[in-house]
């Protein structure tokens, strides 16, 4: 019972984690409120700032692939607890986050500039949408599983996660990827571009079009002609478009 308990907090505080991590990504993003943000004044050679901030981006773009994909899934989960595999990823996926929090180096530049108040906060209105979202899709499949919370919960009630099904509730059925539109809403509408911002955004989006590709290829061999279909009725990520 004690082991139940220990996994069962360590899911919960990987999931605090998590949840202040995306609430620190909004204002990290958007400029706002948080003491540290991607266009904050730090002084640095342009090359310098590009070589740290596509290294940062790199790290994570790696993390986060590289620990979803089945095959290191079943050799992780050699020397770590089932119930824990998804916390753990969950985990290190908002360490490598704060770490490009903590270490980016702004390249303030200005690509573009909307001066227009009311259009300004029009353009910050879509970006606060676009987070909102992504969580609103995350509720739709399964939050809880989707960041671990369920498997330590089943684990500490000695209880086996249910298999894995196909479904596609609300959204999922206008298109395929809500999360993955949200991110890039949220990343791309932006009164002020800078070079710095640009860079994470183009870059983001670029892996954002990788993990899709990954993604769909694990879903399809695990659900094989259902999700072909799905995929064949269901745009990528333009609502009510055809694949």
């Amino acid at each position: 019972m004690f082991k139940r308990l220990s996994i069962f907090v360590y899911g919960v505080l990987s999931y605090a984690v998590f949840f202040a991590t995306y609430l620190y990504a909004i204002g990290f993003v958007g400029n706002l409120w948080v003491p540290k943000s991607m266009d904050s004044v730090r002084e640095v050679p342009f090359t310098t700032a590009l070589l740290i901030d596509l290294g940062l981006l790199g790290l994570f773009a790696i993390q986060h692939s590289v620990m979803a994909r089945p095959a290191f899934k079943r050799w992780w989960t050699r020397f770590v607890p089932h119930s824990i595999e998804r916390s753990t990823y969950v985990l290190l996926a908002s360490l490598a986050l704060i770490l490009l929090y903590w270490q980016w180096r702004p390249i303030p530049q200005v690509v573009w500039q909307v001066t227009d108040p009311q259009v300004a906060m029009a353009i910050m209105a879509l970006s606060f949408f676009g987070w909102f979202l992504v969580l609103l899709s995350t509720f739709l499949i399964n939050h809880f599983e989707l960041f671990g919370l369920h498997q330590v919960f089943n684990n500490m009630r000695g209880r086996d996660m249910p298999p894995a099904t196909f479904k596609t509730p609300v959204l999922y059925k206008v298109v395929r990827h809500p999360i993955y539109l949200g991110f890039i809403i949220a990343f791309w509408a932006a009164p002020v571009m800078t070079v710095g911002h640009l860079l994470f955004a183009a870059v983001t989006t670029t892996y954002i079009f990788v993990g899709i590709f990954l993604e769909e290829r694990d879903l399809t061999a695990l659900f094989g002609d259902e999700y072909r279909r799905y995929r064949a009725r269901v745009g990528m990520l333009i609502p009510f478009r055809k694949s």
